[in-house]
């Protein structure tokens, strides 16, 4: 069954065909071309009149190859989608500027033919084995880059080859051996990891083409101050692209959220409401609303930023001391508490203030023997020493003293055990007849005198 076309469909065609009659051909074409996708505008002296999308043959400051027409800047337009030089210009500015990759030095040959693109077909399948090749070569020779990919382009002019490397890599040992096997001149182009996945990325986790690869032409480095500002999950993994880094979107959106977070009062901040006087507890920037905790009644509540104003009062008096509650009876276990004393001062030494026990009387009267001690004291004057009395003579021969002891043998009763004997507290005996010759003499007398002394023993009865 044949198909016929309807007559209103014959009347937009003729309509359409006028239409691209009377325009003229373009002056000048705003061109895509290359694999990172650059930019150029081209004069262009044909009599054909491309549209956006057609594929134009180029010549660049690399060589002839093939391109896709975006737009044209000349006041005859060759269709309805183009822009002015200024639109144009206005957009490199709000791109990147400078860091645009955007060219003048070029010109559009023609139209491209169904040769042509049969043979850019051609060469698109050999990159592929070129990309091998070359790496084949670099570990061969042990350079420490890794080649990402190989572009050739229709005129066979120039072979390009993208690598990564993190040091600086000398490879002209690698470019020699490339231009003898492939008998074409080789360039050598080094990039980062953002270029290499707008080289070899193809979608994103959203669904749609890297941004990189569409139209992203400047690559600025993103922070982990947006995906805060943001509130976007700080996991790596989820808000990192295909090249490792940050995702550019992250960047989209941040002068916005920088422009919103300033209306934004800070937290902590009293702020006047509808309901009375509060303090910021929270906000939302996309929102615009401040979490607000009102003074009066301890509640919270959600208020737009359109509707904060000034405090009207002055802030209440700040709440008391948080003191621990008193313990209940009932889990009192031991004796009542009593209220804290006053802090004493420092407790006396033990024994001080009192009398010394060598200072105290004796039991028979006798005076206290002198103190050996001749420092003085901390807690007063330093203490005056009695005088002490002369000694007395030393005998030449003493001979023998009689301590009524000396006659009693070692086994008579009364005599002390022998010293040393085990057992028997021979020096307990000993010093005991001590103290016992002590206590025997007379007051007054010297110490050397006496019956246990070196001087006359005391007169007997007659």
């Amino acid at each position: 069954m044949p198909i016929h076309a309807l007559p209103q469909f014959e009347a937009d065609l003729e309509a359409d065909r006028k239409t691209y009659e009377a325009l003229k051909a373009p002056k000048t074409i705003v061109v895509r071309y290359g694999v990172l996708k650059m930019v150029g505008e081209f004069p262009y002296d044909g009599e054909a009149k491309p549209g956006c999308g057609s594929k134009l043959i180029v010549r660049t400051p690399r060589g002839t190859e093939i391109g896709e027409m975006l737009t044209s800047t000349c006041p005859n337009a060759g269709c309805s989608k183009s822009v002015s030089r200024k639109e144009m210009l206005d957009y490199i500015e709000n791109s990147g500027g400078r860091n645009y990759p955007f060219s003048t030095d070029g010109r559009v040959l023609r139209i491209a033919t169904k040769e042509d693109m049969d043979e850019q077909a051609k060469l698109e399948q050999s990159r592929h084995g070129l990309k091998v090749e070359a790496r084949r070569i670099a570990e061969e020779l042990k350079l420490p880059l890794k080649i990402v990919d190989a572009e050739p382009i229709l005129g066979g002019e120039r072979l390009t080859f993208y690598f990564n490397s993190e040091e600086r890599v000398d490879f002209r040992e690698l470019v020699r051996l490339l231009g003898a096997q492939l008998k074409a001149r080789i360039d050598m182009r080094q990039v980062g990891a953002r270029d290499e996945a707008r080289i070899t990325a193809d979608f994103e986790r959203c669904g749609q083409h890297c941004c990189c690869k569409t139209f992203l032409k400047v690559l600025k480095p993103i922070s982990m101050r947006s995906a805060k500002i943001q509130k976007a999950t700080l996991d790596p993994l989820k808000i990192s692209g295909r090249c490792g880094r940050l995702m550019c979107c992250l960047r989209y959106e941040d002068q916005t959220y920088e422009e919103l977070r300033k209306r934004l009062p800070k937290r902590r901040t009293r702020v006047g409401t509808p309901e009375g006087d509060g303090w910021v507890v929270d906000s939302q920037i996309l929102t615009q609303l401040v979490l607000v905790e009102l003074e009066a009644s301890n509640k919270q509540v959600a208020v737009p930023v359109e509707n904060l104003t000034e405090p009207g009062g002055p802030p209440p008096p700040p709440p008391p001391p948080y003191a621990p509650p008193p313990p209940s009876s009932q889990a009192r276990s031991g004796p009542p508490t009593t209220p804290m004393e006053p802090r004493r001062g420092p407790e006396p030494r033990r024994g001080e203030g009192q009398p010394r026990r060598d200072n105290q009387p004796r039991r028979d009267g006798s005076p206290p023997p002198p103190r050996r001690d001749d420092q003085p004291r901390r807690d007063g004057p330093p203490r005056v020493n009695p005088p002490q009395r002369p000694p007395a003579p030393v005998p030449e021969d003493f001979g023998e003293v009689d301590d009524g002891l000396d006659d009693a043998g070692p086994g008579s009763p009364g005599s002390p055990p022998p010293q040393g004997a085990p057992g028997q507290g021979g020096d307990q005996s000993r010093r005991r007849r001590r103290r016992r010759r002590r206590n025997k003499r007379p007051p007054g007398a010297p110490p050397g005198s006496g019956p246990s002394g070196g001087g006359p023993p005391p007169p007997g009865p007659n």
